[in-house]
């Protein structure tokens, strides 16, 4: 659910590229795959946390409007992401690692 309505009316504009050297998108670009990467690469325990250095990416800069569902919900969620991961993924590496 998107709680910033500015992104769920996607009202944020790209326009500041349009001046932009071809140099600076590429650099841009480059930046962008680099979170981008570092965020699909997580594993284990770091799938499930709070990504503010992703959303930092982006040049518009706002304090996300994050909704905690009550516990028993959240775990709900995180035993159906798991059971999702099971599916996708039924080969994966087992982590035995402990939260921390």
């Amino acid at each position: 659910m998107v709680r910033n309505m500015e992104a769920a009316n996607n009202s944020f504009s790209d326009n500041d590229l349009d001046d932009k050297s071809r140099e600076w998108l590429i650099n841009e670009v480059k930046k962008l795959r680099t979170g981008i990467r570092e965020h699909r690469d997580y594993s284990g325990h770091e799938l499930c946390w709070h990504h503010p250095k992703l959303w930092d990416l982006l040049p518009e800069k706002t304090l996300p409007d994050v909704a905690v569902p009550p516990w028993p919900q959240f775990m709900r969620g995180c035993v159906k992401y798991r059971e999702s991961l099971e599916k996708e993924l039924p080969n994966a590496h087992i982590e035995h690692r402990e939260a921390e």
